[in-house]
Formats: C-alpha cells, structure tokens, sequence
C-alpha cells in the first residue's frame, strides 16, 4: 500500500478540441490521454474481455469523444463517449498505468489494427 498514494489524482481536465484527458497524479506526474486511446482501451468487460479472454480490437473510434467524466467515488471516473460507451469504471490506478504505458499499449494497438486489416485483405 506504500505506492497507493502516487495513484491519487489532483485533476482532471477534458479538453474537449485538442480531444484529450490530463490528469495530473500526487507524485506530480502529468498524462494527455486521447480520447480514441481512451475508448480502445475501455476497462469495460466488452473491450477486456469476459472472465480474462482476450482483449477485443474497437476499430473505427478515431474521431470518438468524450460527453461527460462522471467520479466514481474517490478512486475512479466513468467516461461517457459520444459512441455510447459508457462501461467500465476508469479507476486511478489504471488511468495512471495507460498514462506510463501509452507508448507500448498504443504500438500493440496499431499492430493488432494492422493485423485485422491485413486478414480482411485476404
């Protein structure tokens, strides 16, 4: 529990034309998440994946919004994407992992996206 406090969020903001989502963390770190980076990597069970199976591929969410950032407590926020999606609870924790993940989690998307399209080719 020593690195718990690291994954408190101090804030959050939506900017809505840049279409991202900063939030800033207690340990000072700073994340511009996109929106589509967002949606494809939903925690929801439909984009996780049901009772740990494999991760499913959302295509076509690059020009998707954000509605709304409703809090979850004092641990999380649910995202109200203008696709409709709005399950899955977006909890510090994990905003905080796609924050210093993006890089490596983006480049597998892109490569599992590149892969679906080659196959559909055939």
């Amino acid at each position: 529990m020593s690195d718990e406090p690291r994954f408190t969020v101090t804030e959050i903001r939506l900017r809505t034309r840049s279409r991202v989502l900063e939030v800033a963390f207690a340990d000072g770190r700073r994340f511009e998440l996109p929106f589509e980076y967002l949606r494809v990597h939903s925690p929801s069970a439909e984009v996780q994946g049901h009772g740990g199976g494999e991760m499913a591929l959302v295509l076509g969410k690059e020009t998707v919004g954000i509605r709304d950032v409703e809090p979850v407590g004092h641990y999380a926020v649910r995202l109200v994407f203008d696709d409709g999606h709005n399950t899955g609870l977006y909890t510090w924790k994990y905003l905080y992992e796609l924050g210093t993940e993006q890089a490596a989690r983006w480049s597998s998307y892109e490569a599992r996206r590149a892969g679906a399209a080659a196959a559909t080719r055939e």
